[in-house]
């Protein structure tokens, strides 16, 4: 395991996470290199004897040294943005194996992923189609291109990670893709390449994703019948991880369904996987500050807080806290809710945990590789934590600590 007890004590892979806090101190993002390679390999793997590219969704953790890892691995990279664009040729990602995403490119971003050579770019409106034909045209090349198809199939998951159903904004409506199909084959500066799709994420069943796999499957085929031939079929991401007593299918059940859905095409496979490759990889690492009692329960006050893990705040979701210091047999434990020094009443990282909390003890906020460090903020002039990687008994800094005069430092104060 990535994160497991030895001798008393929570480590990542060999090290004890108490002496990464010595060291770095926290709050502080720790990453276990085997949990991801691992969690690659194991999407690879489903695909064996099947052209497919395994595209990390670079929005669940940007940092330099996870995409440096994929790209040894030999990912592909799903982006939304330049700058995502921008760290992945940082890292040495193959800019061949990179899809662009995204409802709101901008002509720069549009330019920029152009002038890199990306695999694809992935269009989300007929508005988008004409700007991409213009920009293409302006620099004398031709664009290539795929619709992300809104399929309308429920994830079955939260609401503010579903993304493929009717009334959502990602993707172009259902009804709309076959005549968008056939516009764009006629421009003179875009190449249609690809279809894609994206359901939500979290999602915790292998139906859906079966489903929206057949739904692609019918449209390739009436592409096909009207002369456009596709590259390949991007089925998305958002295969879930288990933050609490979750059982989400294994990459194997997901591609094995999906893959039965599109019967024996030729078109390479394409997936999305972001949390599932580095969620359960990273730990936040936290220290208590007070323990304040209060009635039926503790609130157990951390250095950490919602700038630097958001999920809990914003969705209301669960992450397992453990003690770095295993629990002794017979020690008392209470009910507590564990909370941050943001002055915000939304600032719970986990609620109605049963721990035994001192002061300065450390705790490990799991599963937090994705979607921690990636949407945290400078609220409350907070800077950002300290990110750590980890392979085997060596822990290399990856990010350091912000300072508090870095987050001023393009500011000015102007005098009265």
């Amino acid at each position: 395991m990535a994160f497991a007890y030895r001798a008393g004590q929570l480590c990542a892979e060999d090290v004890a996470l108490e002496d990464l806090a010595r060291r770095y101190g926290t709050p502080c993002y720790v990453y276990a290199q085997s949990a991801i390679e691992r969690a690659y390999r194991e999407f690879a793997a489903a695909f064996e004897g099947r052209r497919a590219l395994v595209a990390y969704s670079v929005k669940a953790n940007a940092n330099l040294a996870v995409l440096a890892l994929m790209a040894r691995l030999g990912a592909g990279f799903d982006i939304v943005s330049g700058g995502e664009l921008a760290r992945v040729a940082a890292a040495g990602g193959a800019m061949d194996k990179v899809l662009f995403s995204g409802v709101g490119k901008r002509e720069s971003e549009i330019a920029q992923a152009l002038a890199a050579g990306v695999l694809c770019l992935n269009l989300e409106s007929e508005a988008e189609l004409a700007r991409v034909e213009a920009v293409a045209a302006r620099l004398g090349v031709r664009a290539p291109i795929a619709f992300r198809v809104n399929p309308d199939v429920d994830p079955r998951t939260h609401p503010y990670i579903a993304t493929g159903l009717r009334d959502n904004k990602f993707g172009v409506a259902w009804d709309d893709a076959l005549r968008l199909y056939r516009q764009a084959a006629r421009l003179p500066h875009v190449r249609v390449v690809g279809i894609g799709c994206h359901i939500g994420s979290q999602l915790l069943d292998v139906a859906p994703f079966a489903e929206a796999a057949a739904r692609l499957r019918a449209l390739v085929e009436a592409l096909a019948a009207d002369g456009i031939a596709l590259s390949h079929i991007d089925l998305g991401g958002g295969f879930g991880v288990r933050y609490r007593d979750e059982a989400p299918p294994s990459p194997a059940e997901f591609v094995r369904a999906a893959l039965e859905a599109l019967g024996p095409r030729a078109e390479t496979i394409v997936v999305d996987p972001g949390r599932a490759l580095v969620g359960a990889a990273g730990v936040l690492l936290t220290r208590i500050e007070y323990v304040k009692p209060a009635g039926a329960k503790n609130f157990v006050v951390v250095d950490a807080a919602m700038n630097d893990l958001l999920r809990p705040a914003l969705y209301g979701a669960w992450h397992e806290v453990l003690p770095v210091r295993e629990p002794r047999a017979g020690e008392t434990l209470t009910v507590c809710d564990v909370v941050g020094p943001v002055c915000e009443s939304a600032d719970v990282l986990a609620r109605e945990r049963r721990l035994a909390p001192r002061a300065g003890d450390l705790l490990a906020i799991m599963t937090a590789g994705a979607y921690g460090m990636a949407m945290s903020s400078n609220y409350n002039t907070r800077p950002r934590p300290a990110e750590v990687m980890v392979s085997g008994a060596t822990a290399r800094l990856v990010r350091r600590r912000e300072t508090v005069e870095e987050l001023f430092a393009h500011e000015v104060a102007l005098a009265c």
